[in-house]
């Protein structure tokens, strides 16, 4: 196949001292897996090029996000993700072969000159002067982990291909071994590779072999040197005419050719000749595939290779024999997808040399910032009013989590020293005593999350217990808990945890579970299934202002837990109806507001200066789009009926408490109010959009009786008689069932069956008073604007068909104000009412079973009064009884 030649010096022009040293540049060339495309950079050039070397007439695509010169690219094992690393401190990622860009997915404080992705892509490795190496979640951009133990610039990175290990090599020549599960530096290989100082035109790079028992390492005379992975020890040495350090090495992918080494643009041809060291430090193992494939052929230079004896147990042999039976099913486990690490709700990665939030809610923030070996932490509250004045401290433990209410904070930090501890300290605002702050040493055991609620502490740990201690230090429960941590939060009495309830789903949707416990009874209220949108993961769980649980994905999905069908979550907010290039940093919620910070793509996290800005967002169901264009309406019509069953279980426990529920009768009638306001302008809009099936069943839901003769005006005004007339007929039977059921709780005197004969003759004309008095109205009403029967059409017309209909929607326009005047004038004077009813406590004797009573009029409420009886009402707005 002929394809057209591509030289580096062509396809990157040298900038004029992009790179500060006006010297020689790194050039960096890379394929994906299909070799379709080809990757190309150079430390001199801030673009990227991506090639198809098959289209000999397409030019490359050039991405231009980096400011300085590329120094490091590396594509996805699935060729779907690029990244590139740059003098100018960034690591980005595109879609690949796209070239989209996707995330500025971290910064460093100096040059990058490494990256890799582990086999799944899910993480990646980067590295650069400052000396650590980043783990990075690609799919949310935190970062894993750091690991800290190079003395100079590193310049080459490699995941093992069963992405257990990491190998690293810096500019000095040191390469160290990395466990990836715990961070451990397993071993330290000091002065293996060339010390190549400050030159950036060649790179010390490593290669594992395609088993992962072996890593290829750049000697120091111009060769490539193998070590042993479990032991670090050199096996042999490869030898061919290279004459400067080698800069680039690479495995054949199907294990059955060379490694090939690459110096001064020279191959490890054919007339390369092998070199062995001593055998006197080897170690006996079962020869590898790629090994007996290399034997069966014939190579001569392989065959150079000593035969090594074994200095380790016997019981080795039987270990490799174990692990290549099992290497299919570690080959799957090792690519399973990786279920979500542990984090505190409220907190930011951190970040060298600047600020970041150990912690940041609705009360306040905790900030921190590292300077020489220890860190400075400062609590600010955002009501500067209300909270204390807390001293800043000085954090000599490392701090990474923290949580905060208007009583205490408490913080905790990952394993350190030698004995692996873990502290937990909690500090009180307010107290008697002079030294009232305590802290907890756990010795080999992690904190993973903290929470704080009202006289109680509680950790999560690496252990999976749940540490709960009282205000004061007292240990008082350890339970176990089913699974690994995600996050926790508190809220008064009540502590919430979300676990890992299984592993992932091949999809890589996470499975999560939460529980909350109620740590004053000591009981388990909740517990279940987590529900999270189909390839997010968590980004923020807690409680809003009036306690109910909430939880938000990394999708831009807001759920919050109701009692409603057994108990559901509902989504009250999706980041997808907002602005495209927004992300939503999720602070705290109440009953109609989202508390956040927004930050721009790509950022996922805030920055700590200047001062963020909270920005509050209406909560909104994820409607629909509505055949009568009402989205607006139907969404407040579904949120005032979570609000109103909100209240009603307060009601229910409070009075289950034996407290008074008096203080929430005014909000429940505001609400169901507002209700009915929007519910008539529902009926409007289905009216205009003749739906008046769905306007039947919306008068229905009519909470109070001068709503429904409001709707009857209403429709009325819009020339609909057989709608009026129906309206008229939910009226009457609406009245017929309050004076039934009046009749039914009227409880009989002692001096016999008078009295209830007596009160159903009361109550049959009762209804046969207010049923004329309805008809009345509906034949003639008291408004000045309807002087004309309502069965009866205007015969005249001035302005024709177009001012009709003008004049019908300023009709309904001014109609709905009327009704809503009107509304609001009776919502202060029954409110005033029910004040009174409240203090007659020989009138209340017995409560209601539905909390949200209302009467609808002044003289209603004199007549439950005088009677001693009480409305009925259903417990649900939704259930009002039907005309058949």
């Amino acid at each position: 196949m002929k394809v057209r030649s591509v030289k580096l010096r062509e396809a990157h022009k040298a900038a004029s001292s992009s790179n500060g040293r006006g010297g020689g540049s790194f050039c960096s060339v890379v394929w994906d897996q299909q070799a379709h495309h080809l990757v190309t950079a150079s430390s001199s050039d801030p673009s990227i090029s991506i090639h198809d070397p098959l289209l000999q007439s397409s030019a490359p695509r050039i991405l231009r996000h980096h400011r300085d010169g590329v120094t490091a690219i590396a594509i996805s094992p699935n060729s779907t993700c690029l990244a590139s690393g740059s003098i100018d401190h960034s690591v980005k990622l595109y879609k690949f072969p796209g070239g989209e860009f996707e995330t500025n997915i971290t910064r460093f404080t100096l040059p990058i000159r490494a990256l890799a992705f582990n086999r799944s892509g899910s993480m990646l490795a980067a590295a650069g002067d400052d000396e650590g190496i980043k783990l990075i979640n690609t799919i949310d951009g935190s970062i894993a982990r750091v690991l800290k133990g190079h003395k100079g610039p590193v310049t080459g990175l490699a995941f093992d291909p069963k992405s257990e290990y990491l190998a690293s090599v810096d500019s000095t020549g040191t390469v160290i071994f990395w466990e990836l599960q715990s961070g451990v530096a397993l071993h330290t290989l000091k002065g293996v590779a060339p010390d190549i100082g400050l030159d950036l035109s060649v790179m010390n790079v490593i290669s594992w072999s395609p088993d992962g028992e072996t890593l290829a390492v750049p000697g120091l005379r111009n060769d490539v040197v193998m070590y042993d992975r479990d032991t670090a020890e050199k096996l042999f040495t490869l030898r061919g005419d290279h004459i400067q350090p080698i800069c680039f090495l690479s495995w054949s992918p199907n294990e059955e050719e060379d490694l090939s080494a690459s110096g001064s643009l020279s191959d490890l041809g054919e007339g390369s000749h092998g070199e062995s060291e001593p055998p006197s430090r080897k170690r006996l193992r079962k020869p590898s595939a790629y090994e007996e494939n290399l034997e069966e052929n014939g190579n001569d230079e392989w065959s150079l290779r000593p035969k090594v004896e074994s200095r380790k147990k016997a019981n080795r042999i039987e270990k490799e024999s174990l692990n290549n039976r099992n290497e299919g099913l570690r080959s799957i486990t090792s690519a399973r997808p990786k279920m979500q690490e542990s984090f505190q709700p409220g907190a930011t990665p951190v970040q060298p040399g600047k600020r970041s939030f150990l912690c940041y809610n609705m009360v306040g923030s905790i900030t921190t910032i590292e300077h020489d070996g220890y860190s400075h932490i400062e609590i600010d509250f955002h009501d500067t009013g209300s909270g204390p004045r807390v001293p800043s401290m000085t954090d000599h433990f490392g701090f990474t989590m923290a949580a905060l209410n208007e009583n205490g904070s408490v913080f905790a930090n990952p394993c350190k020293g030698e004995k692996s501890m873990s502290t937990l300290m909690y500090r009180p605002f307010s107290t008697w005593a002079n030294n009232s702050e305590w802290s907890m040493r756990l010795e080999g055991e992690e904190v993973k999350a903290v929470a704080l609620g009202t006289a109680w502490v509680a950790a999560i740990t690496s252990f999976n217990f749940l540490r709960i201690f009282s205000e004061s230090g007292l240990q008082r429960h350890i339970l176990s808990l089913n699974g690994p941590v995600v996050t926790a939060s508190g809220f008064k009495d009540e502590l919430a945890i979300v676990t890992h309830a299984c592993d992932c789903l091949p999809s890589n949707d996470q499975m999560l579970e939460f529980t909350v416990f109620n740590i004053s009874t000591g009981t388990q209220s909740l517990k279940g299934r987590l529900p999270l949108t189909p390839g997010s993961h968590l980004a923020w769980f807690g409680f809003s202002e009036e306690g109910q649980l909430s939880s938000y994905d990394s999708k831009g999905v807001l759920r919050v837990y109701t009692s409603q069908y057994g108990g559901s979550w509902l989504p009250l907010f999706s980041a997808s109806k907002e602005k495209s290039d927004e992300n939503y940093w999720v602070v705290g919620l109440n009953a109609s507001k989202l508390f956040c910070i927004v930050c721009k793509k790509p950022d996922l996290f805030p920055q700590v200066m200047p001062k963020p800005v909270l920005t509050l967002l209406n909560l909104s169901f994820p409607v629909a789009s509505s055949d009568l264009g009402a989205e607006a309406l139907e969404n407040e019509f579904i949120l005032n009926n979570m609000h109103l069953l909100q209240i009603q279980k307060r009601m229910e426990e409070m009075a289950g408490a034996g407290l008074d529920t008096t203080s929430l009768d005014d909000e429940a009638f505001n609400t169901e109010a507002a209700q009915d306001r929007c519910i008539l302008r529902l009926i409007a809009s289905c009216c205009n959009g003749d739906k008046l099936v769905r306007a039947i069943e919306l008068v229905k839901l009519l909470s109070l009786e001068k709503s429904v003769k409001g709707a009857i005006k209403l429709v009325t005004a819009l020339k609909l008689p057989n709608l009026a007339e129906r309206f008229n007929s939910v009226l009457e039977e609406r009245l017929i069932n309050e004076a039934t059921g009046m009749k039914q709780t009227t409880r009989p005197s002692s001096s016999g069956d008078a009295p209830v004969v007596a009160n159903v003759s009361v109550s049959k004309s009762l209804v046969s008073s207010e049923t004329s008095k309805t008809s009345e109205t509906v034949i003639s009403s008291s408004s000045p604007k309807l002087t004309a029967p309502l069965f009866t059409k205007k015969a005249k017309s001035q302005e024709g068909a177009k001012g009709g209909i003008k004049k019908t929607e300023q009709n309904q326009t001014t109609l709905l104000d009327d009704i809503d005047k009107e509304q609001k004038v009776d919502e202060v004077k029954n409110a005033g009412e029910a004040r009174k009813i409240g203090e007659m406590s020989q009138i209340q004797t017995d409560r209601p079973s539905n909390q949200f009573i209302k009467s609808s009029n002044k003289q209603e409420v004199k007549k439950v009064g005088e009677n001693q009886v009480q409305s009925h009402r259903p417990s649900n707005p939704f259930l009002k009884s039907s005309v058949k």
